[in-house]
């Protein structure tokens, strides 16, 4: 029984996957002529080194849970978001566009940028659901096109007069009053010029879909419709309505990903020469945490200080390639964890 249980628990499947993916860059680098241990342990002591370090993984994280936690909630009723990249980008970019204009008391400025960040992803998703619901049209092709629509969008407001910098391919700074650090005592502390409170968003949000998903009316219904629409539908549940809830809150998650990267981190945003793939990475966020919204919290901070750590494996001649090597790995191999459960299920009998 208690053999069962351990091979039933999703959590070693995704253990066993991140072992594989860090064996997977390990036979990379040492066909690249590169000594693996010397590359992960500068890896591992970019991350865990110092205070700031791990400080700054927390901050790479936070936009990471937010689009993980769309992502999430989106497999968890059904949908597939693949456009959590373009929701992420219209949250940021309409955070950025009132931190900048807006000159308001920072009680009025912070909240206004969020929220208008995460009506502004939800929007942005909706308009996938409203195509799908209406005319049928498959949401991952809606999803696709609108990436790239809200690329060119953004590309397009940075270079408006007032908005755009002197001289540079970006928005000027966004105002004080609309940053969300945390105070210079605590950043002088840390030695993270960028810690700010989307750390503690980042959970709230986790625990408020958490809870959507498992104790409300609304989570019960999301939950039917993505296990099998026209039953829930035959039960009285409205299976349209449910889909276009379901992409709005997924598309507010991400959108609210983007805002926490503009007001505290970014401070603006640069001209795209190609998409920046936070959406994306918010795909692997929740395949890592297995849709739990809790476990993006964990896969989220994971993936952030990879990223941050990544940066420095160049002092050791290791290209920071070899991290998409390794997430990619994790992903595969999370994704074949039915088959992996079966081998081991049937190796136990």
């Amino acid at each position: 029984m208690v053999k069962k249980k351990i091979l039933d628990n999703n959590a070693l499947y995704t253990i066993i996957a991140i072992l594989i993916g860090f064996v997977a860059g390990a036979i990379v680098l040492a066909l690249a002529g590169i000594n693996p241990a010397t590359t992960y342990g500068k890896l591992f002591d970019s991350i865990f080194g110092q205070t700031k370090y791990l400080v700054y993984s927390v901050v790479y994280g936070v936009p990471l849970i937010f689009a993980g936690l769309g992502v999430a909630f989106s497999f968890r009723t059904g949908v597939f978001n693949i456009g959590a990249e373009g929701q992420f980008v219209v949250g940021a970019l309409v955070s950025c566009v009132l931190g900048i204009k807006l000159d308001l008391p920072a009680v009025i400025h912070v909240p206004l940028c969020i929220l208008a960040a995460a009506a502004a992803g939800a929007l942005w998703s909706m308009i996938a659901g409203v195509m799908k619901v209406k005319r049928g049209i498959n949401e991952v092709l809606s999803f696709i096109m609108l990436n790239w629509i809200a690329f060119y969008l953004s590309n397009y407001v940075v270079n408006l007069k007032g908005i755009k910098a002197d001289g540079k391919e970006a928005t000027v700074d966004i105002l004080e009053s609309a940053r969300i650090l945390f105070p210079k005592e605590i950043l002088t502390a840390t030695g993270c010029k960028s810690f700010n409170y989307g750390i503690i968003l980042a959970v709230a949000a986790a625990i408020a879909i958490w809870f959507i998903i498992n104790k409300t009316t609304l989570g019960y219904e999301l939950r039917s419709v993505g296990f099998n629409r026209f039953a829930a539908t035959y039960g009285g549940i409205n299976a349209n309505a449910a889909i276009l809830k379901a992409m709005a809150i997924s598309g507010a998650m991400a959108g609210l990903g983007g805002a926490m990267q503009i007001l505290g981190n970014q401070m603006r945003i640069a001209q795209f020469a190609s998409q920046e793939g936070y959406g994306f990475q918010g795909i692997t966020v929740a395949l890592i945490a297995g849709s739990n919204p809790i476990g993006c919290i964990i896969s989220g901070l994971f993936y952030g200080a990879m990223k941050y750590g990544g940066q420095k494996l160049s002092l050791v001649g290791a290209p920071k390639e070899v991290l998409d090597i390794i997430m990619g790995t994790i992903v595969i191999f999370i994704a074949l964890s039915h088959i992996l459960k079966k081998l081991l299920s049937g190796r136990g009998k």
